[in-house]
């Protein structure tokens, strides 16, 4: 949506249940909480299986919204609450309940 809060659009159309969609500061990108389709709309749950989602603005802008899986991890309420990301749009921090294997 613009910063008026008009011409607002949704991004992703597919079964999974996303949520706390943060922009990056350079506003290129967007991270999205992802829970599965078994985890109803309106719940708001904590410890489940989720992947966190990158969508590419570019994508948005042209349509093709294919969003890039960058972590797999046992979460949801709290894994990503406020803006977690880097003054340079290059990192993000978020809260997991699980080991995960970085890979650059």
């Amino acid at each position: 949506m613009k910063v008026d809060g008009s011409d607002q659009r949704q991004i992703t159309d597919d079964r999974l249940n996303n949520w706390f969609p943060h922009p990056s500061p350079d506003v290129g990108q967007i991270i999205v909480l992802s829970f599965g389709a078994e985890v109803a709309a309106d719940d708001h749950p904590f410890y489940r299986p989720v992947s966190l989602r990158l969508i590419d603005m570019e994508d948005v802008a042209s349509g093709e919204v294919k969003p890039t899986v960058i972590a797999y991890l046992y979460g949801g309420q709290g894994t990503i609450n406020v803006p977690s990301w880097s003054p340079d749009s290059k990192s993000i921090a978020f809260v997991s309940n699980s080991v995960i294997e970085w890979k650059e």
